[in-house]
């Protein structure tokens, strides 16, 4: 399954250091407190502002020691003056004491893992080159020591069983490209330019990346005493996702799509088991489908792996499996469960398994009983509270990780009023989970002291069908429910994808600004099962428009938005929809399409994820089906569009390339309609990837909907920093 928006996968570092004032109070232990719990900003206190996301923080990937004792996690902060994301490693004690840094640096630490006895922890870095390297700490010392020296960065590092080994996986270059024609020789001293680039694979190019090289990612092993890493995988084919061991050490597991037609058949991976001494390569699985995520059980009989047999359907529920080391008695656990589940992880027992999974707007952590029996495994719940990754828009996000041995888990925690903190829990012997605690506290000297919109749950019935959608309602900060507001209507990208009750920086400036915002899952969406998520193949934007039309309209039957004042915005497939929706109506006074689809030929065919599109997405190719094409693309109802409407896109976007805003608002240009065309310079998909972009993304949106009838922007509260 694939989605359109960059920030539906917000796993992404990013760090600031904090006046040292700041820094100092974070030192002190941190108070565990009830994951639950919320706090608010001094009524007087003044709002939140766009100089206000420079100074956010956001905790990633925490890792309990093996003992259970001790989180060491991935502290994020932008860098203002190099308008990038920064990270470095803190630890914290289970229990909220001892909260400390373990790296400061004005670069990148992350990936932080645990050796198998809890004595060291490996991290990636840079070198005073800039090159990314594997570290060790030695935890009782301090000391540190560079295991590589790679020009290619290395990723996805993984202990051996006995802490003597690291797995990684690693880029490596082929020939290939270039010029194919003999050309004569310049004149000495003639300048004629850069030689020509030759393209003839089927997936030449990536959002965020550009133009790829000539290669594939492979997986290596290096001794922890340093040394040469040794090739362990090889052939045309990329080896991703994290390195598995067995028990033994004597092989990894791992996920690939090694089809001779890979690139056109993306998502038919198999599990495979790879010697580490001679590099063999046995295939467990065998199905028409993507398989992913092996978990190995502690005594090393069984995996442990997510699925499903493909149908080329736009959305599809993942399985959880387990079958014998070998391969052999392959079974679907919790089948009747109607959610994707991911990232398996054994209990100590070898019972049950760990497994994060979205359900109606949450991202949450279950575990899943294996004594249930094959179809009828139940899913316990231990929290319905991870998130806070994606710091621009409310997309759902969250990771965890358990340390079986000790019944300790650590996620990811957070809520409408915060990102991503720090929470740890415990599930017990007999199953069941204790109060999670949040541990750390990364924005109360920022966001304790702001006055933040409230968020509001919402259901209401689609006047399309009387499906119930779920939503949220934001609330400008001193609401009174006696006045009238204006609306902005956010709609979430993807399109399977979803929205939910986390904070958003883009939302809060909104509310700040003084709007009401409705943010919702329409059909379509991802946690609600595979018929609500598949309700729009082949059909999208299709009925998703009456979805949110229903929304605008439970809300205004509140009594406290002005129906004169309503606005719409959404990025990406959000983008798709805002477009789709000022070509069926004109009841907004205003609009801004982010990073949208307008033509659905030219970007079937133009487009990074173009064979995934056309296969998923799509009866066939466009030159098959024009009219299917056309029929739902925004493009062919513009002239029906009388909105004053806002494009903006990315420069080197290739999800959703720029040309297909120039197309609507040449269009609308052509027609005369107020339009507007912003061009984001040296940005990808992920507009918000530079804190400045998310700002100016917010500060344009705000800016074109007070020129028709919204509120002055410019004068909500600002903070002093």
């Amino acid at each position: 399954m694939s989605t359109l928006p960059g920030e539906s996968h917000p796993h992404v570092p990013a760090a600031r250091w904090l006046a040292v004032a700041a820094l100092v109070g974070l030192l002190l232990p941190a108070a565990a407190t009830p994951a639950s719990a919320q706090e608010a900003g001094p009524a007087d206190a003044p709002r939140f502002s766009m100089e206000d996301v420079f100074s956010l923080e956001w905790a990633s990937d925490p890792r309990v020691s093996p003992d259970g004792s001790r989180v060491v996690y991935v502290r994020n902060s932008f860098d203002e003056m190099k308008d990038a994301r920064t990270s470095d490693l803190w630890i914290v004690s289970a229990d909220g004491t001892r909260h400390r840094a373990l790296t400061s640096s004005t670069g990148s630490e992350r990936s932080p893992r645990w050796s198998p006895d809890g004595d060291r922890l490996l991290y990636l870095a840079e070198d005073d080159d800039g090159d990314t390297q594997i570290w060790v700490r030695w935890m009782d010392t301090g000391e540190t020591a560079r295991l590589t020296d790679l020009h290619r960065s290395p990723a996805n590092p993984a202990w051996s069983p006995d802490g003597s080994r690291i797995a990684f996986t690693r880029f490596v270059p082929a020939e290939g490209g270039g010029s194919w024609a003999e050309m004569p020789s310049p004149p000495e001293g003639a300048d004629w330019g850069e030689p020509f680039e030759v393209v003839d694979r089927v997936r030449y190019r990536a959002d965020g990346r550009g133009y790829l090289p000539e290669g594939h990612t492979q997986v290596f092993v290096v001794s922890v005493e340093g040394g040469t890493p040794r090739q362990v995988t090889h052939g045309p084919y990329d080896h991703g996702g994290t390195p598995v061991w067995t028990p033994d050490g004597e092989s990894l597991l791992l996920s690939a799509n090694r089809r001779e037609d890979a690139a056109l058949e993306p998502n038919d991976s198999e599990i495979y088991e790879v010697s580490v001494e001679d590099g063999s390569v046995t295939a467990l699985t065998d199905r028409r489908g993507p398989d992913g995520s092996p978990a190995i059980s502690p005594d090393g009989s069984r995996i442990a792996y997510t699925g499903y047999d493909d149908r080329y359907q736009g959305y599809q529920v993942t399985k959880l499996y387990v079958m014998s080391r070998d391969g052999s008695g392959r079974r679907v656990v919790a089948g009747g469960f109607d959610r994707s589940l991911g990232d398996p992880t054994w209990s100590r027992d070898g019972q049950g398994l760990y497994v994060q999974y979205d359900d109606s707007g949450d991202t949450e952590l279950g575990f899943v009983d294996l004594s249930g029996g094959a179809g009828g495994a139940s899913v316990e719940v231990l929290t319905e509270e991870l998130g806070g990754l994606s710091l621009g828009r409310p997309y759902g996000s969250g990771q965890y990780h358990a340390a079986p041995g000790s019944g300790t888990f650590a996620v990811t925690h957070g809520l409408a009023d915060r990102p991503s903190d720090v929470a740890v829990g415990r599930r017990g012997e007999s199953g069941g989970s204790g109060e999670l605690s949040r541990v750390t506290r990364l924005n109360e000297d920022l966001l304790g002291r702001r006055q933040l919109g409230s968020v509001e749950e919402i259901h209401y019935d689609s006047r399309h069908d009387g499906r119930e959608i779920e939503g949220w309602i934001v609330k400008p900060p001193g609401f009174d429910p006696s006045e009238e507001y204006p609306l902005i209507l956010e709609i979430h990208g993807g399109p399977f994808a979803m929205y939910g009750d986390v904070f958003s920086a883009e939302v809060q400036l909104y509310a700040a600004a003084g709007y009401v915002v409705l943010y919702t899952n329409p059909r379509g969406s991802t946690s609600y099962g595979q018929a609500f998520g598949n309700a729009i193949h082949h059909a999208y934007p299709g009925n998703d428009f009456d979805d949110l039309m229903s929304g605008v309209d439970a809300v205004l039957d509140r009594g406290y938005v002005d129906s004169d004042r309503l606005y719409v915005t959404g990025g990406s497939g959000g983008g798709v929809l805002t477009a789709w929706t000022v070509g069926h109506t004109d009841r907004f006074r205003a609009a801004v399409s982010a990073k949208p689809v307008i033509n659905w030929y030219s970007w079937a065919l133009s487009a990074d994820m173009y064979v995934t599109g056309i296969k998923y997405w799509f009866p066939g190719p466009p030159w098959e089906h024009p009219d299917h094409y056309m029929e739902r693309s925004p493009l062919s109802y513009v002239g029906e569009v009388s909105t004053p409407t806002m494009l903006m896109t990315g420069e080197e976007d290739y999800r959703t390339p720029i040309w297909e805003a120039e197309q609507f608002y040449q269009g609308l240009k052509y027609r005369d309609v107020p339009t507007a065309l912003v061009r984001v310079p040296d940005a990808s998909h992920g507009i918000a990837a530079r804190p400045s972009n998310l700002v100016g993304k917010a500060a344009h949106i705000l800016e074109w909907f007070e020129r028709y009838g919204g509120t002055d922007y410019r004068g909500a509260d600002s903070s002093s920093r």
